[in-house]
């Protein structure tokens, strides 16, 4: 892989032909050896989510809607339902699944999920093709790389009415795609043409408890896929996607940085940055929810001695949650500050059961009532480099404690071991039902086995076949 090219001055004249040619370039051997380990981490991480899924509504919608257009049979695999299907509607429907529990990893400085718009495309085409985990990794790397960086590119003003995973998210599918699929430069570019101009997603979603946010996932990840073949196949697309005068920044940012986009592209691994979730919330609440479990574990505080909470946050957080007054569903409440904080304080733990159990409960209820997001100059300038989580409680007797986080658990700094990225995957498998333990366990340890395959192959393979697997699931997101 040529690393000089990115950076030379034809890189600076055309980044998009530049991004393009490292995501065609990039070859498994030219990837540290921390990076694959990483990616091997975030792929078991993302199949855990992409398990969560099943029951959930919204992913049953989608794939219902995959199967009534393409049928029941194919080489690649829908994992809420074990069943075959062509790359591009499993694609679309284990997109859907791995985003709904919210579960799914985060990239800070782009505010990006990149796993549930890669993997479910390199894992499609992977089986499709006969792929070797080796050829997955590489193209999921890929992906992470040119999704971040575009993400980044296009800024926070971007963020504040664009779901970054829906649109930036389709690049980094288009570029996994097409290395997987084998494009020279040429046919990346085409393919980023065609993904730039699919890419959508809007935030309104969060105000009235609709079902998008699984829909720009599931067709991030499909148009994602749909425009590398078509690359394959002549299809031409928009040779400066990202930075033409009528491109992805000039509609959709009024802050982009081209130099984002080539920033230490072959060098500085944007893979290795990103974060695993360790609560089952919107990201934006993590760091609050740790600074609060600090001063409660510090002070032993009951939830009753709480008389009031302020979370001081950055002004993506407002934007995002702000919207979120009082929830009306599992999966809103995982976008409301005040419940998020309730569970985090009386349970020690936002986790999907925690929310599922409780999220509505009148204690819980209560408690968002003593809760209030306010900017953090502080947090805000740090943002989003870095998510600085700081709390102040006040309490019944009138002391006023402070709370602070500098990186959230999950973050690279604060990350999660193998061991806890294992319990994740249990935990998920069961709170769906989507496999018998034994089955799970098995599951979990020919994915930790990804880097060693030859053939990518069903992600069940190897595991009983479990009978609770095909059985409805009764959750209060099914409502």
């Amino acid at each position: 892989m040529n690393n000089d090219r990115p950076g030379g001055p034809e890189g600076l004249d055309h980044p998009s032909r530049a991004l393009a040619a490292f995501a065609a370039a990039l070859r498994f051997e030219a990837i540290p050896g921390p990076v694959v380990e990483r990616t091997v981490n975030l792929y078991v991480d993302w199949l855990g989510s992409a398990l969560a899924g099943k029951g959930a509504r919204p992913v049953e919608t989608i794939a219902r809607f995959a199967r009534a257009a393409g049928g029941h049979a194919g080489p690649a695999e829908v994992i809420v339902d074990r069943g075959g299907a062509s790359a591009y509607f499993a694609a679309m429907a284990n997109g859907a699944a791995s985003h709904f529990v919210e579960q799914d990893d985060v990239h800070n400085g782009s505010v990006l999920h990149p796993a549930t718009v890669v993997f479910p495309v390199v894992l499609a085409l992977a089986q499709e093709r006969g792929a070797s985990g080796r050829d997955l990794i590489a193209a999921a790397v890929a992906g992470y790389e040119v999704g971040i960086r575009v993400g980044e590119y296009l800024g926070r003003s971007h963020y504040k009415v664009f779901h970054t995973t829906g649109t930036a998210g389709t690049l980094a599918a288009a570029a996994a795609a097409g290395r997987l699929l084998g494009l020279d430069e040429q046919g990346m570019l085409h393919a980023f043409g065609s993904a730039g101009t699919q890419a959508s997603g809007l935030w309104e979603f969060l105000r009235d408890a609709a079902d998008s946010k699984q829909l720009h996932t599931a067709m991030a990840a499909a148009n994602g896929l749909m425009a590398a073949r078509l690359a394959a196949d002549g299809f031409r697309g928009a040779a400066r996607i990202l930075e033409g005068a009528q491109g992805m920044a000039a509609g959709m940012s009024r802050d982009a940085d081209p130099a984002r986009l080539l920033d230490g592209l072959g060098r500085r691994w944007a893979t290795m940055e990103t974060s695993f979730k360790y609560h089952a919330a919107c990201r934006h609440t993590h760091p609050a929810a740790d600074a609060l479990l600090a001063v409660v574990t510090q002070h032993r505080l009951r939830p009753d001695d709480v008389a009031r909470v302020t979370a001081r946050v950055h002004q993506g957080a407002i934007d995002v949650l702000g919207n979120v007054v009082i929830p009306r569903s599992v999966h809103q409440a995982k976008f409301n500050m005040g419940t998020v904080l309730g569970i985090v304080a009386h349970r020690g733990y936002a986790g999907v059961n925690e929310f599922e159990q409780a999220y509505d409960a009148p204690e819980i209820a209560a408690f968002r009532e003593k809760v209030e997001m306010v900017r953090d100059e502080e947090v805000d300038r740090a943002y989003p480099a870095r998510w600085i989580g700081k709390v102040s409680v006040t309490t019944t007797d009138g002391r006023v404690l402070e709370g602070r986080v500098d990186e959230p658990k999950g973050d690279p700094g604060n990350t999660l071991s193998r061991q806890e990225i294992s319990d994740k995957f249990l935990r998920l498998a069961a709170f769906s039902r989507t496999a018998e333990p034994q089955e799970a366990r098995d599951m979990l340890a020919r994915a930790w086995e990804l880097a060693s395959l030859p053939v990518v192959g069903s992600v069940f393979a190897g595991a009983t076949v479990s009978s609770r697997a095909d059985r409805p699931v009764a959750r209060a997101d099914m409502a």
